[in-house]
């Protein structure tokens, strides 16, 4: 697994694919995507788009969006004083429980704590 949050390396948006995809979660975050739906986006199958994307971008589409949505919220915690239901939806997520058990497990702290550590500008 990847342990850089930074988007992939060219090595992965070599193949057009990929980096459709990767283009495709990075525009729209808090859509609900599935394998399927962003393997017909982008002309592959699942099988195809799953293989290649876990061996050129070190774990699968949906852990990427997932990692990728706690990286967003993280930054928006950071720099603004939104508030919690509002950073969970805006990444995807319906239930603020769930976002903060995710946001928990990725970060290592609960949301509110990880905002505390930093100021807004």
């Amino acid at each position: 697994m990847r342990a850089s949050t930074a988007p992939p390396g060219s090595w992965a948006l070599r193949d057009p694919q990929v980096a459709a995809a990767i283009s495709l979660l990075h525009e729209d975050p808090a859509r609900p995507w599935t394998v399927e739906e962003l393997a017909q986006r982008v002309g592959v199958s699942r099988a195809t788009l799953s293989r290649r994307f876990t061996h050129l971008v070190g774990e699968p589409p949906l852990a990427y969006l997932t990692r990728w949505r706690l990286e967003l919220a993280g930054r928006r915690l950071r720099d603004t004083a939104d508030a919690l239901p509002a950073v969970a939806r805006s990444v995807g997520y319906t239930s603020v429980s769930a976002f903060s058990r995710a946001f928990t497990r990725q970060w290592g702290t609960p949301p509110s704590r990880h905002r505390t550590g930093h100021h807004p500008p």
